[in-house]
């Protein structure tokens, strides 16, 4: 059995769920998301939890028995506390700015990056320096950030460009660094 996938998903106070057979959808204070699992995956609501269980053993079954799971709880936190991600933008001249809906960098091209807003996510910009990514779908948070770091992703030796706030950035000696 599945560790992850045997584990119930609690369902907080102020969380409505509906499930209708493989298809389901989950409304609460920052949004609604809605989701289609596996045909062969059975979901069921009791006392506020909801349990996810397969058909079989096979192999295939217990692979998506606990990503089903791992899916369906994080549509429930989404709606409840939400996700985000916040990238550090590192070098000389290089900033970040909100104009209206869009997100404009200077990222030392010869002209500004803009990137719009899409919707579910909301783009903060707190210092010129960093940015906070966020939104109640972890999917589309995580590829709207994948997408702005891959404006111009950090290089090894100045760790100048777009980098993830909690990622480490390994450093590499220059040409006069062998001796």
């Amino acid at each position: 059995m599945s560790r992850i996938g045997r584990k119930p998903i609690a369902v907080p106070s102020g969380v409505d769920v509906k499930i209708d057979g493989n298809h389901i959808a989950v409304k609460g204070p920052k949004g609604t998301l809605e989701r289609d699992v596996h045909k062969d995956m059975t979901l069921a609501l009791e006392n506020n939890e909801i349990l996810v269980t397969r058909p079989s053993d096979d192999k295939n079954h217990r692979a998506l028995h606990g990503l089903t799971r791992s899916l369906v709880h994080n549509m429930v936190v989404g709606v409840t506390e939400g996700f985000s991600k916040t990238l550090e933008v590192n070098g000389v001249g290089y900033r970040a700015a909100k104009q209206g809906k869009d997100l404009v960098m200077n990222l030392g091209y010869s002209h500004q990056v803009v990137v719009p807003e899409i919707d579910g996510i909301s783009i903060e910009v707190p210092a010129p320096n960093k940015i906070v990514i966020s939104g109640p779908d972890k999917q589309k948070v995580g590829q709207f950030a994948a997408n702005v770091r891959e404006k111009r992703p950090p290089e090894p030796y100045k760790g100048k460009g777009i980098k993830y706030a909690d990622e480490y950035i390994q450093r590499k000696e220059g040409k006069t660094g062998k001796k």
